[in-house]
């Protein structure tokens, strides 16, 4: 930018206070500073405008980043998944193939079909009272403690705690 030294601008002040005059000096110099301080401003939201547009830009790629180190790991795991289930399967397909084989050839090869799947259970309603309360406090405990069980109006209450008369 423009490097302005002390003696450029007392130089320009005083050609400004020949040109402008002394009564008029002070009104313009004030104009001067607030279209410079606009100046300034509008420079900073320009410069503050262009690092948010920085800021997005990054941070849309560290967004694209994590999205395709996430969709690497989902793929991963699904497929160590598929693994351990195409593994899973294929032993307990080995596995119940001996016990089929040995439940056919007995008497009770009805009976092992059963076992192997349970019947599904119907839903049972629980057996609870809804409407009871379960942790209401028994009013002798109240009394004993203290505790009021009963609303007092305003009224009551500054007869209740009035001090006796004295006579």
């Amino acid at each position: 930018m423009i490097d302005f030294g002390f003696d450029k601008i007392a130089l320009i002040g005083a050609v400004a206070l020949i040109v402008i005059g002394p009564q008029k000096l002070p009104r313009v110099a004030r104009t001067v500073g607030h279209l410079i301080g606009k100046a300034q401003r509008y420079v900073a939201d320009v410069k503050a405008e262009v690092n948010r547009s920085i800021e997005l830009e990054e941070l849309q790629k560290m967004k694209s980043q994590f999205e395709t180190a996430a969709s690497d790991i989902q793929s991963s795991v699904s497929r160590e998944i598929n693994e351990a289930k195409s593994g899973f399967e294929s032993s307990w397909s080995e596995a119940t193939a001996g016990l089929e084989s040995s439940a056919m050839g007995s008497s009770e090869a009805s009976t092992a079909g059963e076992l192997l799947a349970p019947p599904p259970l119907a839903y049972k309603r629980p057996n609870k009272r809804w409407r009871l309360k379960r942790t209401a406090m028994p009013q002798w405990y109240k009394q004993r403690q203290g505790i009021r069980t009963r609303a007092l109006s305003g009224a009551a209450r500054v007869a209740r705690f009035r001090p006796p008369r004295v006579k």
